[in-house]
C-alpha cells in the first residue's frame, strides 16, 4: 500500500517538473532572444560605425548584394523629364560580429526596426529628384540578423528620378530610364555593391502605364571616379516603349482631317468667296491651335522632333490651300478684265466696219448715180470677220489629223487662252481658276500622299534601326 502511494506521489512530481520545465522553455524562448540582442548590440560589444569585414573575415571590401521589387511606375513626364517608381529596396552583408545560437534551429533569425543599431552601407540614389518613405501604418522598414551573422535591410520608398529623354522620333520613340545606386563616402577599397544572384530586379506582374509599356530591364555596374576615388555603383535601365494607339487617335488623325478638309475649297464655285475664304482661315486657326497645343505637352527642345515635322507638313498644306484660292481668285478678276477688254475691242471693230461699209456705199451711190440698185461685191474685205471663219474652217479641214493627248484633252474641258486661240469671251467659256482648281484637285492629294509615304517610311525604318 505504501509503495503504491509512493508510486503515484513520484508520478505527479513528475507532470509538474515537466509542466514547469515546458512553461519556463516557452517563455525563456522570448527571453532568449532578449538575451541574444543585448549579448551583440550591447554598449562596448559592437560599434555601428566599423564596418564589417571582408569575405572570409579579411581587411577587403565589405561586400553587399542588392535586390529591388518594382511596385508601381506612376507616371513618366516628358517635359521635365522624370518617372516616379515605387520600389522595396534590399540590402544583404555579412557581419561577423552578429553572429549567434539559434538554439537548436529555433531561432531562424532576430528582427529589429531601427536601422541606427546596426552598421549600414551608405547607399543614395544619384539621379534621385525626390524622395520619401512610407510611415502608414508604421516605418515600411525592417532589419533581419541571421545566425550566422547575415544582415537583411528592407524599406519600401517612393522615388522621383530623372530620365534623360531623346525626343527626335516623338511619338515613335523609347526611352531609356535609369536608377542608379552609389555608395557616398566609401570607396570601393571599403565597400563594393553587387547585383543579388538569381532575379536581382523583380517588377510587379500587372504593372500598367497609360502612355508607356515597359518592354524590358537590364542591370548593370557603373563604378565612378572622382578625385577623392572610386565609389562602387548599381544601375538597373528601364526601356519604355511609347504607345502610339494614342498619339494616332489625338493627333494624326485629326491633322489628316483638318487638311483634307481645306481641300474642300478646291470643289466650291470660284464665286463662293465668303465660303472659301471661311472655310481656308477655319482650318488654318484650327491647325495652329493643335499644333500650339502639341508643343505645351512637350519641353521646347532644340532640335526637331517626328510631330514637329508632320504639324509643320499638315500647317503648309492648309496654308496652300488659302492661297491657291487667292491665286484662283485673282486669275478670275484677270480672265473678268481680259474679257472686258475683248468685248470693248470687238465693239469698236465692228462700228469701224459698219463706217466702213457705209462709207463704201456712199461712195458707189456718187460714182454712179444713174443705177437704182447697188450690187454687194463678190469679194470681201480683208478684214472681215465672216471671211476669216471660213477660212479658218478651211484650213482645219485640210490639216492632217494630230494624235490625241489624254492630259491636253482633259484639261481642254476648262480651256484658256495658252491651249486654245479662240479669245475668251466671258468666265463660263474660258477660266484659268477653274483650271487651277482642277488641278489642285488632283496635285493637293497627291503630293500628301507621297509625304505620307516618305514620313513613315523614314521614322519607321530609324526606329528599327535604334532597335
Amino acid at each position: 500500500m505504501a509503495s503504491g502511494h509512493f508510486f503515484w506521489a513520484i508520478f505527479y512530481f513528475a507532470c509538474l517538473c515537466s509542466a514547469s520545465l515546458a512553461n519556463n522553455a516557452k517563455v525563456n524562448f522570448r527571453e532568449k532572444e532578449k538575451k541574444i540582442l543585448d549579448q551583440i548590440l550591447g554598449a562596448g560589444k559592437y560599434d555601428a560605425r566599423i564596418r564589417p569585414s571582408g569575405i572570409n573575415g579579411t581587411d577587403g571590401p565589405a561586400v553587399v548584394r542588392v535586390n529591388i521589387f518594382v511596385r508601381s511606375i506612376s507616371k513618366i513626364d516628358d517635359v521635365t523629364m522624370e518617372y516616379s517608381v515605387q520600389l522595396t529596396f534590399r540590402e544583404q552583408w555579412l557581419d561577423e560580429r552578429l553572429k549567434f545560437d539559434d538554439i537548436g534551429g529555433r531561432l531562424k533569425y532576430l528582427t529589429l526596426t531601427e536601422a541606427n543599431r546596426v552598421w549600414m552601407p551608405d547607399l543614395f540614389f544619384s539621379n534621385e529628384k525626390e524622395g520619401h518613405f512610407h510611415n502608414i501604418i508604421m516605418p515600411n522598414v525592417y532589419i533581419r540578423i541571421f545566425p550566422y551573422g547575415s544582415v537583411l535591410y528592407s524599406i519600401r520608398i517612393s522615388l522621383t528620378l530623372a530620365c534623360p529623354m531623346n525626343l527626335k522620333l516623338y511619338p515613335l520613340d523609347r526611352q531609356v530610364c535609369s536608377l542608379r545606386m552609389a555608395s557616398y563616402g566609401w570607396t570601393t577599397a571599403d565597400l563594393v555593391f553587387l547585383w543579388k544572384e538569381g532575379d536581382p530586379v523583380q517588377v510587379v506582374k500587372n504593372l500598367h502605364l497609360p502612355r508607356f509599356t515597359l518592354e524590358k530591364f537590364l542591370t548593370d555596374y557603373c563604378n565612378s571616379k572622382t578625385n577623392t576615388g572610386e565609389y562602387s555603383c548599381l544601375k538597373v535601365d528601364l526601356l519604355f516603349k511609347r504607345e502610339f494607339s494614342y498619339y494616332l487617335i489625338q493627333i494624326y488623325i485629326p491633322c489628316c482631317m483638318l487638311v483634307i478638309v481645306s481641300w474642300v475649297s478646291f470643289w466650291l464655285d470660284q464665286g463662293a468667296v465668303p465660303a472659301r475664304v471661311s472655310l481656308g482661315v477655319t482650318t488654318l486657326l484650327t491647325m495652329a491651335t493643335q499644333t500650339s497645343g502639341i508643343n505645351a505637352s512637350l519641353p521646347p527642345v532644340s532640335y526637331t522632333k517626328a510631330i514637329d515635322v508632320w504639324t509643320g507638313v499638315c500647317l503648309t498644306f492648309v496654308f496652300g490651300a488659302l492661297l491657291e484660292f487667292a491665286l484662283v481668285n485673282y486669275a478670275s478678276r484677270s480672265a473678268d478684265r481680259a474679257a472686258d477688254m475683248h468685248r470693248e475691242n470687238m465693239k469698236k471693230k465692228r462700228r469701224e466696219m459698219e463706217q466702213a461699209s457705209l462709207d463704201a456705199a456712199s461712195d458707189l451711190l456718187d460714182t454712179d448715180s444713174n443705177a437704182t440698185f447697188a450690187m454687194k461685191p463678190l469679194v470681201r474685205h480683208p478684214g472681215d470677220p465672216l471671211a476669216l471663219e471660213k477660212l479658218r474652217q478651211c484650213e482645219v479641214h485640210m490639216q492632217a489629223p494630230k494624235r490625241p493627248n489624254c492630259c491636253r484633252s482633259w484639261l481642254s474641258k476648262f480651256p484658256t487662252s495658252p491651249f486654245k486661240k479662240v479669245p475668251c469671251l466671258g468666265r463660263g467659256q474660258c477660266s484659268r481658276s477653274k483650271r487651277i482648281d482642277v488641278i489642285s484637285r488632283i496635285t493637293f492629294p497627291l503630293v500628301f500622299a507621297l509625304f505620307n509615304l516618305v514620313y513613315w517610311s523614314t521614322y519607321l525604318f530609324r526606329e528599327e534601326e535604334e532597335d
